[in-house]
C-alpha cells in the first residue's frame, strides 16, 4: 500500500432502523481529518457466513477516500466507533485520478 499516496476503504453498517450510525461514523471521520470524504450508500442486502451459518442482513456500504497517512488511525478509529464486533475494512489503492481532485483529497486529511 506504501506505494500509493491515496486509497478507498470500503465498510458496510447495519441498514435496519440504524440509518443515523452510518452517518455519523461518516461524518467524524471527516471532521477528524481521516477521511476527505464518505458516500454512505442506500441499503442493501448481504448474505455471508459468521460463525459457521449463512446469515442475511440489511447494510449500507460507506466508501471512505482517504490518503495512505491517514489508514492507520483511520482503521483504529473505524474499530472503536463502528457496532460490528469484526468491522468490514478492505483498503483500495487509488491508481490515479484528475489532479484536481487528487490535491482536494490530500489537502482535506492529516
Amino acid at each position: 500500500m506504501s506505494d500509493y499516496n491515496y486509497v478507498i476503504v470500503l465498510t458496510t453498517m447495519p441498514a435496519d432502523g440504524h440509518e443515523d450510525q452510518a452517518e455519523r461514523l461518516a461524518r467524524t471521520l471527516v471532521e477528524e481529518r481521516l477521511a476527505a470524504c464518505v458516500n454512505v450508500q442506500t441499503p442493501m442486502q448481504s448474505i455471508y457466513r459468521w460463525e459457521g451459518i449463512v446469515e442475511h442482513a440489511a447494510e449500507r456500504q460507506l466508501v471512505i477516500k482517504t490518503a495512505t497517512g491517514c489508514l492507520e488511525r483511520l482503521q483504529t478509529r473505524l474499530t472503536e466507533l463502528h457496532p460490528y464486533e469484526v468491522p468490514e475494512c478492505v483498503v483500495v489503492p487509488i491508481l490515479g485520478g484528475s489532479e484536481g481532485y487528487l490535491a482536494w483529497l490530500g489537502d482535506s486529511v492529516r
